[in-house]
């Protein structure tokens, strides 16, 4: 039996410049074009690039129905200065949830609650009511935050980022817009922050509780105007709703200071709901582009699975998988696949560098520095083809265009993780199928999630042709990142011991079994603090020592 059917994605294979300042051109059979930035070349090599939207796509996928009208009808609304940076950017056709938010609100300070999926223009969406309110008469004096918008990555947060420097480009004073993540000095961007002028700051939950613990911090929102929710389900799933709610009581009083509050999110569960009730007041105004007939991408999109009888497997299980699955499909062959920890993807990154020269792969994980993180997710956005090793920094606010296969590697660490990663393909109406490699132990994923429709791969894969090449690749690989990825192995696989129904000996024995796969002697030597640490203080089969 051939392996499952991939459907053609109309993708021409030629490449787009990423720095291109030409004016996008229209679809051959419609009026309709793309939502392309045009980009200068400062600092390409560590800035998110905004949002490219299919426009005339969304149309045909959208609860909204009706024609893309141009921004340039909304002469009356928005300022000139903020249409010219539109169209300094190509932005000249609104997206079905900009054309809802800028011509359906009572008004630009209307509260509101929009659902639309990712890779939509939300930014653009609340960008711009949060900008024109200020232009308004209503900015906050130098050095106060006028705009809050708070997201569950500092990818996203780069993005947005990115994108307001875009729409404020033509005008008279320019905006600064701040950002605030994890994974930079604190004391360096906290001092730019002090020192600068925000007026809008865009910010992940967890750096943003942690700056408003000084009181220097929040005296600079009490002039805030607009606190924007961007991907909230997201960040809730992400277990931020404890740091959200904190970050709210930081802030002017919403009922004192009336500051709109606007609240984008791709699925509406109760705890959305929760925290729309702090952040916007009754009475708010709800929209969608989201067709409630059309059916969850979980549920769209063709899910296979792989059982191999031990973690050795796994790495021939990949190998044999995207062989099989390039022979169907070599000429827009997109991949991401999943791993469950920065170690475990970065040796997998690097031995199918080694094990296969011919493809062009890219890595993406917590351990790259942001610069390194931000240049590959453009580069993987404009490919035609490649192969993405990733970890879940990979959030649902980056959209990947033409990702026609997801593999998830290993255990995912809950159904909410699986739905993300799968979310990645079939994306704006394009076609995709995902496949999960689980071996014996973690099997039970498939049998407690009875609701996620994923069948057996339909092919046998013979992976014993395969181990002769990893072996190869496994010896150009630093002893070094082995002892990383295994060390990340044992820690990841110790919370779920319990589901894996394993003791510390059977995890550790599956440990040195997935070590002495990736050709170490012995299992690597880990220290005795970290040891600790893990709770396998005196379990059989480490190797404890002093790491050099």
């Amino acid at each position: 039996m051939p392996p499952p059917p991939k459907n053609k994605q109309g993708q021409s294979g030629r490449r787009r410049h990423p720095y291109r300042t030409k004016k996008p051109a229209n679809d051959a059979n419609s009026t309709t074009p793309a939502q392309q930035p045009k980009l200068s070349n400062d600092n390409n090599d560590a800035v998110s690039q905004p949002e490219v939207i299919d426009v005339k796509g969304l149309y045909g996928n959208s609860a909204s129905g009706g024609e893309a009208r141009p921004f340039s009808s909304l002469g009356r609304t928005l300022d000139q200065s903020l249409l010219n940076g539109l169209n300094r950017m190509g932005f000249e056709y609104m997206s079905p949830v900009q054309q809802k938010v800028l011509t359906e609100l009572p008004s630009l300070s209307s509260d509101c609650l929009v659902q639309a999926k990712t890779g939509t223009g939300k930014t653009a969406a609340f960008l711009l009511p949060a900008i024109q309110n200020l232009l308004n008469g209503n900015q906050p004096r130098r050095g106060k935050v006028g705009i809050l918008a708070i997201c569950p990555t500092r990818e996203l947060a780069l993005q947005i980022a990115k994108e307001c420097e875009g729409i404020t480009a033509c005008m008279n004073k320019r905006i600064e817009c701040h950002t605030a993540f994890g994974g930079t000095s604190r004391a360096s961007a906290l001092s730019k922050f002090l020192r600068g002028d925000p007026t809008v700051l865009v910010a992940t939950p967890g750096r943003l509780d942690d700056i408003l613990g000084e009181e220097e911090v929040r005296e600079r929102f009490d002039e805030l105007k607009t606190v924007v929710l961007d991907e909230a389900d997201r960040m809730l799933d992400q277990g931020f709703a404890p740091a959200i709610y904190k970050i709210l009581k930081h802030l002017p009083p919403k009922q004192m200071a009336g500051w709109q509050g606007m609240c984008f999110s791709a699925t509406l569960p109760e705890k959305v709901n929760d925290v729309v009730k702090c952040v916007l007041f009754p009475g708010y105004t709800y929209l969608s582009t989201v067709d409630p007939n059309e059916a969850p991408t979980v549920d769209r999109v063709p899910q296979y699975s792989i059982l191999v009888p031990t973690a050795k497997e796994t790495f021939t299980a990949l190998y044999a998988l995207l062989e099989a699955e390039y022979n169907q499909s070599p000429s827009d062959f997109k991949v991401i696949v999943f791993g469950t920890t920065a170690n475990g993807v970065g040796l997998l990154y690097d031995l199918f560098k080694a094990a296969l020269p011919q493809f062009k792969l890219y890595e993406l994980h917590s351990r790259m520095s942001q610069g390194y993180r931000t240049r590959t997710s453009n580069e993987f956005k404009e490919a035609a083809s490649g192969i993405l090793f990733a970890s879940d920094v990979v959030g649902r606010g980056m959209d990947f265009p033409n990702v026609g296969l997801v593999i998830q590697v290993d255990l995912p660490s809950s159904q909410e993780q699986y739905i993300h990663r799968v979310g990645r393909t079939a994306r704006a109406g394009r076609d995709g199928r995902a496949v999960t490699i689980l071996f014996d132990n973690e099997a039970f994923f498939i049998k407690t999630n009875p609701s996620l429709p994923i069948k057996p791969y339909p092919t046998a894969l013979n992976t014993t042709q395969y181990q002769g090449k990893l072996d190869a690749a496994f010896a150009q690989i630093d002893e070094e990142a082995k002892a990383k990825a295994y060390q990340a192995f044992l820690g990841y696989n110790k919370t779920y011991m319990k589901k894996l129904r394993l003791d510390a000996k059977g995890l550790v024995q599956i440990a040195n079994e997935y070590a002495f796969a990736m050709g170490c002697p012995e299992p690597p030597m880990i220290e005795r603090k970290v040891v600790g640490k893990m709770g396998l203080k005196g379990v059989p089969g480490l190797n404890i020592g002093t790491r050099k």
